[in-house]
């Protein structure tokens, strides 16, 4: 069993993203919602600098962020097919909730860009691990919006950056396994 919430081990060991294409309603109420933004942020900070934001977009903004990203994907790229701008289209409204999770640097901070980018990915993390221990199915996609200016100006200027768009919702569809790396694949012992 996929995202098995039974205990926080079997959670971890079973934890599967869903598409948001797939989400269904019901989403999490604005409550749940509020609770898994407030674990989200329990995330390793050095510093304290609090290198993330959270912006919550509302049912009623989506088509409106929809064409923020359609405009600015036609300015970039005028001759874009209409199965390009309809996929966008889309894109903000897949799933009953969206957060989109920013990297919001301290520049001025002794702390390494590296480690408050780190905290921003870890947010994300923990926002899904929020969502999929709340029994809801969750998404962290990036994609040509999430590198886009024109896109990231909507919600922060520069020196911030989209981390991502995290869905939120119910499964509509079987949630699958995926291919996982041979763990001696990816595990050394150094020094040995």
């Amino acid at each position: 069993m996929l995202n098995d919430a039974t205990t926080p081990l079997s959670l971890l060991r079973t934890r599967r993203s869903g598409r948001p294409r797939d989400m269904i309603a019901p989403g999490p109420s604005d409550r749940q919602l509020a609770a898994m933004l407030e674990i989200a942020a329990r995330t390793p900070d050095h510093g304290k600098l609090a290198p993330w934001r959270f912006a919550v977009v509302p049912g009623a903004a989506r088509a409106r962020l929809g064409e923020v990203i359609t405009a600015a994907y036609r300015a970039e790229r005028p001759q874009a097919a209409a199965t390009e701008i309809a996929a966008l289209e889309a894109f903000a409204t897949q799933a009953p909730a969206l957060v989109v999770v920013l990297s919001q640097p301290k520049l001025e901070s002794h702390i390494p860009l590296w480690e408050q980018e780190l905290s921003a990915g870890a947010a994300c993390m923990n926002l899904l691990h929020a969502a999929h221990a709340m029994g809801f199915v969750a998404g962290w996609v990036t994609g040509w919006p999430t590198y886009s200016d024109a896109v990231r100006d909507a919600f922060a200027p520069a020196p911030a950056r989209i981390a991502g768009f995290v869905f939120i919702g119910s499964p509509g569809a079987p949630l699958e396994e995926r291919p996982r790396p041979a763990i001696e694949a990816v595990v050394s012992t150094w020094g040995a």
